[in-house]
């Protein structure tokens, strides 16, 4: 499983003209599924994401966690995260996840996270969506559960 993850202070992602899923402050996740995750790269991900102290504290170091901000987490699918661009000009997606175990272990890192508290929008999977974010810092962070970066 591999998520890029940026620090927010407002997003929202529209399906056909309709908001399906709106946060002010907190983490933006776009979240990509392999053919060969399981639900332990499930529970990581849920676990290191909620968990990133990429907040500032009261001395402006970044210290605390999305939970100790009280934040919320837009979760956006993104099978594109395994596209591989090493070999010709189109990217080949065979290391990404059909549609349907993408979308099992999507909603279950939904749940994983609503899990520990935390307030989850969601995108609309295998939609076209538009993605709108306001990154905070600039911060952005890439995860990835086989720990390849």
């Amino acid at each position: 499983m591999r998520a890029v993850v940026q620090r927010v202070s407002t997003a929202s992602v529209t399906v056909d003209g309709e908001v399906v899923g709106r946060i002010g402050q907190g983490l933006c996740v776009l979240l990509g599924v392999a053919t060969d995750d399981t639900a332990n790269d499930v529970a990581y991900m849920a676990n290191k994401i909620v968990g990133l102290r990429i907040f500032e504290d009261d001395e402006g170091k970044m210290n605390r966690s999305l939970a100790e901000i009280g934040g919320a987490m837009l979760v956006v699918s993104q099978f594109t995260l395994y596209g591989d661009c090493r070999k010709g000009r189109r990217p080949s997606f065979v290391a990404a996840a059909g549609p349907e175990q993408g979308n099992e272990l999507y909603e279950k890192f939904v749940a994983a996270v609503r899990e520990q508290g935390i307030m989850v929008e969601t995108g609309r999977f295998r939609a076209m969506m538009d993605v709108a974010l306001v990154n905070d810092g600039p911060v952005t962070l890439l995860v990835d559960s086989q720990k390849l970066f």
